[in-house]
């Protein structure tokens, strides 16, 4: 198949285009490069520097002719979502619903799209949860993932397009950028190594659900076999607070460092697991990587990047 993987040079994204190029898929990508890498595409790619929200998309459209559309690219800060509401939007939304339009405009056959097991719930009332707990986001992001994911189902009912959703924890592993607010393994792993202070955000016991990135790419694949529209969580149904991966992280790097809390963040939730019931019961998928093992793999790939 011919995949066209927005948001391709970025950390899970290029995971994701590996494993599709791996099973011998001919893969496109598309990157604006504001938070991906140009060292993440594989060479095997096609890479086109264009933002989602760019018209000029539309040609790419018509010149490859793509089956599929797997979609990554987004404003996925919590944090900055809520400093910018109106940036979360633009990008998010109406970026996708830019590359929605040329879906069907030029027949593509499907979409998976990378949606959040944590943010679309909000504050959760079952631990873990599942596909059927209600939806109440409490940040602009999780707003904007839930939107798409009604326009995906908006888009199948009036035009035929196929999708599969993925709520995706907090995914972690090596190609995660340590820059900026997202990602607490990779900024815990990069700042320890390089014997900075890393600063815990509040009390440090809000818990997220660590899946690894290994694991999340091999659900993309699963994804894309499947031949029906739904909407499967991709999480480890495992909570794991932060005062517990920072040690975990002190440890692997060294141990020397303190435990320092700063103030707590707004709109960050308190506990966020999911339950992957569904995939393992529907798609045959189960993580394979513990968190142990996944950071230790983790601060094995900033090791080496600090040489």
């Amino acid at each position: 198949m011919k995949i066209l993987v927005t948001g391709g040079a970025g950390f899970i994204a290029s995971h994701v285009a590996d494993r599709f190029i791996e099973q011998g898929h001919d893969v496109v990508i598309v990157d604006n490069l504001k938070m991906g890498r140009m060292e993440n595409v594989n060479p095997k790619a096609t890479f086109h520097l264009m933002d989602i929200r760019d018209k000029s998309i539309e040609k790419l459209f018509q010149e490859e002719a793509f089956d599929v559309v797997c979609h990554h690219a987004a404003q996925m800060d919590v944090r900055l979502s809520v400093e910018d509401p109106l940036y979360d939007a633009d990008v998010n939304v109406l970026g996708t619903l830019n590359l929605l339009q040329n879906c069907v405009r030029h027949s593509v056959k499907k979409v998976t799209f990378a949606s959040t097991g944590g943010a679309v719930y909000g504050e959760q009332e079952v631990f873990p949860c599942d596909e059927t707990h209600p939806t109440r986001p409490v940040s602009p992001y999780g707003i904007t993932k839930l939107t798409v994911e009604k326009y995906l189902y908006y888009y199948s009912k009036e035009f035929g397009l196929k999708y599969v959703i993925l709520r995706y924890a907090n995914v972690y592993g090596p190609r995660q950028n340590p820059k900026g607010e997202a990602g607490v393994v990779a900024i815990f792993s990069s700042r320890l190594l390089a014997g900075m202070q890393p600063v815990i955000n509040g009390d440090g016991t809000q818990t997220r659900d660590y899946v690894y990135v290994g694991d999340v790419a091999r659900m993309n694949l699963k994804a894309l076999e499947y031949d029906k529209n739904d909407i499967f969580n991709v999480g480890t149904g495992i909570e794991t607070d932060v005062n517990v991966i920072f040690r975990q992280i002190n440890t692997l790097t060294g141990g020397t460092a303190e435990e320092k809390h700063g103030p707590a963040k707004p709109g960050e939730q308190k506990r966020s697991v999911i339950s992957y019931w569904k995939a393992k019961n529907v798609l045959d998928w189960s993580p394979e990587v513990d968190i142990q093992e996944g950071l230790g793999r983790t601060v094995d790939f900033f090791r080496e990047k600090e040489k």
